[in-house]
């Protein structure tokens, strides 16, 4: 991945918390619970799954820069969702997605060329780099902000 591509990416990162506090401005319980559609999340599961996703991410870029050739679990987002109370209050949730943004951020910050070079094995997808963690995790908030738009709007229609 070129340096300018990445720039962008790094920077659609930092954006992710925002662009989730801003789809959440302003919600009502009932469209945080409501469920767009039947088997989907609700706008209150996906922050949860938000705290969860981001903590592992931040785990599995710190496991790359620090360790060699390391492994990468997966986990069933799905289980988490079933297993961890994701009916609870949402604010702790959202303070760690943004805590675990941050930190990350400013270690990308500080990333050298080097360090974009460094890649483990994912137990899902096989090789996983630097760049492949990136566009992951670069776009990740920004679509569950669209999630959490769609199943507020769905509430509305419905209430």
């Amino acid at each position: 991945m070129d340096s300018e591509t990445r720039k962008k990416l790094i920077d659609q990162y930092k954006d992710g918390y925002q662009a989730v506090a801003d789809a959440l401005a302003g919600a009502t319980d009932a469209e945080l619970d409501s469920h767009p559609a039947p088997g989907k999340w609700s706008a209150r599961e996906i922050v949860h799954h938000l705290a969860d996703s981001e903590m592992t991410s931040a785990i599995r870029v710190r496991l790359l820069l620090a360790s060699d050739r390391p492994h990468i679990t997966s986990y069933d987002e799905n289980e988490f969702s079933r297993r961890l109370h994701y009916d609870r209050p949402i604010d702790a949730s959202l303070d760690a997605f943004k805590a675990a943004r941050r930190t990350t951020a400013d270690i990308l910050d500080r990333a050298t060329e080097s360090d974009w070079t460094r890649e483990g094995t994912h137990t899902e997808v096989g090789r996983y780099t630097m760049d492949t963690w990136l566009e992951i995790y670069a776009a990740h908030a920004h679509n569950h902000a669209g999630q959490i738009r769609r199943a507020r709007e769905a509430a509305k229609r419905i209430g």
